[in-house]
């Protein structure tokens, strides 16, 4: 990966950068949710911050999408840590950063990478985005501690949210059936990352109340919700004990469709 100056903005300093990380691991508190609207720029994240949140939360989906590429590994890595980079110059608040799946790099080269990015945690995801099927979560926990091993041999207290796509591949899939199907499943990969070192874990796009109670009960970390359109309300998914609430790209995607109207209305009449 090339090395080239990312702004003249000063990098996030270590012990700026633990102070980041312990914070942002204090917060993910079960029935008190950390709520994290996704930024995908500067601008982005300091409107988050000027709106009062304590963390800035990167989607790689708006991300990729403002540099001119597809989500789920579309953009090159050194660009998406680039753009992330400027976001943690850019404000004084933890940043956790949308790592996807890793971006192929090994994990120390990984570590060192959102080290210098200055992410005080990461999402990291068990996609094969080669192949767009699920890895086996022996493996993909195998590699998650490698992961957290690399950060504690350079004393870097990454906070890891270990992204299960379980629901998000029946999704794709078509699957037409209840999602508490699922939910053994997504917690033997929870244990499995929990155990790798895992402080979080995030079955993205789980949004039914009861497989969603099931899931929360058999947790062996706090759990991230993403606030898709059928999940329950802030209050309710406090109530079921979700400890972090976040947006992926969805405000993103309704930016860019309030910005689409807005210039229909300007455009000239035929």
């Amino acid at each position: 990966m090339s090395s080239q100056p990312i702004s003249d903005s000063p990098s996030v300093d270590a012990r700026e950068l633990e102070s980041r990380c312990a914070e942002l691991r204090s917060l993910h508190v079960p029935g008190k949710p950390l709520v994290l609207p996704n930024a995908w720029d500067v601008a982005s994240a300091k409107a988050v911050v000027a709106a009062g949140f304590p963390v800035v939360a990167t989607t790689s989906g708006g991300v990729a999408n403002a540099l001119g590429y597809e989500d789920h590994e579309g953009a090159p890595a050194e660009e998406m840590l680039a753009a992330a980079t400027r976001v943690t110059r850019g404000v004084d608040v933890p940043v956790t950063v949308d790592a996807e799946a890793g971006y192929g790099m090994e994990p120390a080269e990984l570590v060192a990478a959102l080290k210098e990015a200055g992410a005080a945690g990461c999402n990291l995801e068990d996609t094969d985005h080669a192949t767009e099927t699920l890895k086996d979560p022996a493996e993909h926990a195998a590699w998650l501690g490698e992961v957290r091993g690399a950060a504690s041999a350079d004393g870097y207290r990454l906070v890891i949210n270990a992204r299960i796509d379980v629901f998000r591949a029946a999704l794709q899939s078509g699957s037409d059936g209840s999602q508490e199907e699922l939910v053994a499943d997504a917690l033997e990969r929870a244990k499995a990352y929990a155990e790798a070192g895992a402080d979080s874990v995030f079955p993205i796009v789980l949004g039914e109340t009861e497989a969603l109670r099931s899931f929360i009960a058999g947790a062996p970390r706090p759990v991230n919700v993403l606030r898709i359109p059928r999940a329950p309300s802030i209050a309710e998914l406090a109530e079921l004990g979700v400890a972090r609430i976040s947006w992926g790209s969805l405000l993103h995607r309704d930016s860019m469709e309030h910005f689409g109207s807005a210039l229909a209305s300007l455009a000239p009449a035929d």
